[in-house]
């Protein structure tokens, strides 16, 4: 499915009017800048937390969550709730330089991130709610307290 089409969908669920003129570049998916939301997945010391473990989003709105593990171990970001209230324009793998190395595109259920490692997800939210389940699927993580809530408005 071209980019075009997908964006159209997208904006017509949301109901964003999509126009080529230049005064509608806040309500064209294309043309939004991302609100960057920073997302620390366990700490230096270990601690089993995500920072912070409330996440507030706004349907329509173009968001680049930047995950960031500076933990010795590896974590996941998992909530099912998300990855169905989301239109995921991609996923980006940055390498220890920051650069992009790879992009991952399609629907996504949880990010691994390893330790001292980067992942940005962009995603537009379509759909309002509260998810109670955000959490790290390692063994043991999530009994430690490394849970979270995202709201979606």
């Amino acid at each position: 499915m071209r980019r075009s089409v997908v964006y159209s969908i997208v904006a017509s669920v949301i109901g964003v009017p999509l126009h080529s003129s230049p005064s509608q570049a806040e309500g064209d998916l294309t043309k939004q800048q991302p609100i960057e939301i920073r997302i620390q997945l366990g700490s230096e010391t270990d601690a089993l937390r995500f920072f912070p473990d409330t996440i507030r989003l706004t349907t329509g709105r173009l968001y680049k969550l930047i995950l960031n593990n500076p933990s010795p171990q590896k974590h996941y970001f998992s909530s099912e709730g998300l990855s169905q209230a989301v239109f995921t324009r991609k996923v980006q793998i940055n390498g220890r330089d920051g650069q992009p190395i790879a992009e991952v595109k399609g629907s996504i259920r949880e990010i691994e991130v390893y330790p001292n490692g980067t992942a940005e997800w962009w995603f537009v939210p379509i759909k309002a709610g509260e998810f109670n389940d955000l959490y790290c699927t390692i063994r043991g993580h999530t009994e430690d307290g490394m849970v979270g809530k995202i709201v979606i408005r």
